[in-house]
């Protein structure tokens, strides 16, 4: 049976130049960029931003590079162009509950227009109102009022000063006390000695008069007092009768400024009225005291600051909805949060001291979150479900009650939002929260699903292209040419292993477009070349490569055995990679088989020290029941087989090796060597057909090196799933080496064809009786099977009688 020898053609794609229809990719500056092999996503995205309904909310998974941030912000702001601009949002002192502040939407701009305002109005009452209450017509009124209180105050005290009088007391008003004194025939004040030595009845006379002056004073105070009342209640009706137009007319100018119609303009309005009655009912701070003026400033402050106007979103310099990217979505950055101050060890802060977050920004707008940044913490992921749930946001401190120390706290108004979220994340946690969180599928109804990679075509590589022209002008990079684009064309399809697929992971491409332009700039170059691509390309090897090479050198130091010539029975070259990351490659592995007579089947030693994956055992045991089947007519198998990988002291994973295992055991079995420089990977399923394998380059041109190394003869290659031929992209030393018949490689789609190649002999046919022919591979292991079946019947039945002489 003739198997299949690729030629170097078949080995990589190349791209011609030529193709590309242009020569530099400063020419395809003028061309838009596009959504390159994303049209699935592209139509998802655009849906998602332009649905304006609840529950509409964006997942965006795929791959880290693959572009899915930057174009759903381009997206997002192509989106938000076409939206109005949502209004600002203040926080207001609340009157009747002070620990409440109120929140107010304004439209965009007038939330810093009502604090200009409010600043400016507190200012100027600072100057108006003293004026007013300083006027010629106020001090007229007030005159009038305190002389008509005086007057009668006079008259009640003539009254008073006549009756104690009347009693030899003389009468005076101190601080506001009565301070009467007992008056001698003279008119001279007695002292406490003279009134003692009067004769007792005229100290009982005296304390007779006192008693009733007492009653008297009493009286004078019950009439005065209400007097005084009603003169203070004038005077304080007197000033907000003065001052009120003066409030009115500032109030109304706000009011006229700030013309609005919607639910808020009521709001706005009770908080003018409420701000008025405060400073008629604090008038009195804004007068100058000639006796405690720093008292009354701090007072006056305090009331003014209730007048402020905390603007905490300020759309005012928009011209379209918010985009907003949340790199670091902390409690308080992503909900917002209320500022303390430590005053006498106590935590304490007021309406002017909230923060809005980037939820409160982003409202009537777009807002973009990582996944992974909100998961370690399951307070913001709780919260963020609330939002979503019921579309108000409180804020609010949830460490608070935890300190060491008392606060004041304050509960803000919650506020309605509205805001489109585009949430990026992998695939992995999709699905996870998909099973975890059913009410996460109502929340975010729209998936955008970015591939890791697309069919590549002329539009595909012509948008390839236009990406590296604009990476460039960007990135301020000398501009590629053709031949360089081409090359980095081809390093896609090398990183999906396909030569009919482009990656989608353009961060890769445009890191390899930098490094590029950097060793094109080292030798004063105008333009990158294709030389500088490669060149790029070998210097991130050489970073990446240490481990590779140490392998490389412990098989040619002879510390990992491989044999690259001559042949051997039960023993054969596996392939391996190891992806690290950063960096992918690939080494042989000597895979060996031993069979004997018994009835124990196969024994996968890996398995044995659980040092094998699932998908290895898996791939054993397809292997083990295909081998079943090749000699069903002769079973029950009388067989004790057992394999294992050589030197693997890390554990083995995947089924790529199952081929390998199989020639391995039909070796053994058949007692045929098998040639050592041809090394196999490859897939087995129950019949016998070779399945495609990952990383299939990386293996070829692992094995290339460790026989580079040893010598080429001509003698050494590699056998590969026929399925695998379309994932060839490999480097040019190795088709070098294929052109110049140094070294082979094989596919197969049966893995008959396989031991053929290995060992030079006919696989064999079973004929009518499902016997094989003497000369072919399965005629050898059928004859050692059947002769492992004699060996176990004779030990299952030793003839009788017989005697073993000495």
């Amino acid at each position: 049976m003739l198997i299949p020898n690729l030629t170097p053609a078949d080995l990589r794609l190349t791209i011609d130049p030529d193709s590309l229809g242009f020569s530099s990719t400063a020419e395809l500056l003028p061309y838009p960029l596009s959504w390159i092999g994303q049209e699935r996503a592209e139509l998802a995205a655009h849906f998602g931003l332009g649905i304006d309904q609840p529950g509409y909310n964006l997942f965006v998974l795929g791959e880290v590079g693959s572009g899915r941030s930057s174009l759903l912000r381009q997206a997002m702001q192509a989106a938000a162009a076409n939206k109005v601009v949502p209004p600002d949002l203040c926080y207001l002192h609340n009157f009747d509950t002070p620990e409440r502040p109120q929140a107010l939407y304004l439209p965009a701009g007038q939330g810093r227009l009502l604090r200009q305002l409010m600043a400016r109005m507190a200012k100027s009452l600072q100057i108006e109102i003293p004026q007013c209450l300083e006027g010629q017509d106020f001090k007229a009124e007030s005159e009038r009022i305190e002389k008509t209180y005086k007057d009668e105050e006079r008259k009640n005290y003539a009254e008073l000063e006549a009756f104690a009088e009347a009693r030899k007391f003389a009468i005076q008003r101190e601080a506001g006390h009565m301070v009467f004194t007992l008056l001698g025939n003279k008119g001279h004040v007695l002292s406490e000695d003279e009134v003692l030595v009067l004769p007792k009845e005229h100290r009982i006379e005296i304390e007779q008069a006192e008693q009733e002056l007492r009653v008297k004073i009493t009286s004078y105070f019950e009439k005065t007092r209400p007097l005084e009342r009603l003169m203070n209640d004038a005077l304080a009706a007197l000033r907000r009768q003065i001052v009120k137009p003066l409030l009115n007319h500032g109030l109304q100018d706000i009011r006229d400024v700030l013309k609005k119609k919607d639910t808020d303009s009521i709001k706005l309005g009770t908080y003018l009225e409420q701000v008025m009655q405060d400073v008629l009912d604090n008038l009195e701070h804004f007068k100058v005291s000639d006796t405690d003026e720093e008292n009354r400033q701090e007072a006056l402050s305090k009331v003014l600051s209730r007048y402020r106007v905390n603007l905490v979103v300020d759309n005012h310099g928009l011209i379209s909805a918010p985009v907003i990217i949340e790199d670091n979505p902390l409690f308080r950055s992503l909900f917002g949060n209320i500022e303390y101050q430590t005053v006498n060890d106590v935590l304490v802060t007021d309406f002017t001291c909230i923060r809005a977050g980037s939820l409160h920004k982003a409202h009537g707008g777009f807002l973009m979150l990582h996944l992974r940044d909100l998961l370690p913490d399951d307070l913001v992921w709780e919260k963020l479900r609330r939002l979503l749930r019921s579309g108000k946001l409180q804020i609010e401190e949830p460490g608070t009650g935890l300190t060491p120390i008392a606060a004041v706290s304050l509960e803000p108004e919650a506020v309605n939002v509205e805001v489109k979220i585009i949430l990026i994340g992998s695939r992995e946690q999709y699905y996870e929260l998909q099973e975890e969180d059913p009410e996460f599928a109502r929340r975010f109804r729209v998936k955008v699903d970015f591939a890791e990679s697309f069919l590549s075509s002329a539009e595909t590589r012509r948008a390839s292209s236009i990406f590296i022209a604009h990476a460039c002008q960007e990135l301020e990079l000398p501009h590629f040419s053709a031949a360089a684009v081409a090359r980095l064309l081809e390093d896609s399809h090398r990183e999906t292993d396909d030569q009919s697929r482009q990656s989608a992971i353009f961060a890769r491409a445009e890191a390899l477009v930098m490094e590029s332009a950097a060793l094109c700039r080292a030798r004063a170059g105008l333009l990158v070349e294709a030389a500088d691509v490669e060149a790029a390309l070998r210097a991130h090897i050489l970073r990446h490569d240490y481990p590779a090479q140490r392998l490389q050198e412990s098989i040619a130091e002879g510390d990992v055995l491989i044999s690259v010539h001559g042949e051997k029975i039960g023993q054969l070259n596996g392939l391996s990679q190891i992806d690290l990351g950063d960096y992918r490659f690939g080494f042989p592995i000597r895979i060996t088989a031993r069979t004997f007579a018994g009835e124990d089947g196969l024994l996968n030693i890996g398995r044995e020290v659980e040092m094998s994956g699932p998908i290895h055992d898996k791939g054993v045991f397809i292997l083990q029941n295909y081998l079943s089947a090749l000699f069903a007519h002769i079973a029950p198998l009388a067989l004790n087989a057992s394999i294992v990988f050589e030197q693997d002291y890390y554990g083995v994973e995947g089924d790529s090796a199952s081929c390998a295992e199989l020639y391995a055991l039909l070796s053994s079995l058949s007692g045929l060597p098998l040639k050592q420089g041809i090394a196999v990977t490859g897939a087995v399923n129950q019949h016998g057909e070779v399945l495609p394998v990952g990383g299939i380059n990386e293996k070829i041109e692992g094995y290339f090196r460790v026989c580079e190394t040893a010598g080429l003869d001509g003698s050494q290659g590699v056998l590969i799933p026929h399925r695998n031929r379309r994932h060839l992209m490999l480097e040019h030393k190795v088709i070098e080496a294929v052109a110049k018949g140094l070294f082979h490689i094989y596919t197969a789609e049966h893995a008959s064809e396989g031991i053929e190649l290995l060992t030079g002999l006919p696989v064999g046919t079973a004929n009518g009786t499902g016997n094989y022919p003497y000369d072919s591979v399965l005629g050898h292991a059928q004859k050692t099977l059947l002769a492992y079946r004699r060996a176990c019947q004779v030990m299952e039945h030793p003839k009788e009688g017989r005697k073993h002489l000495r």
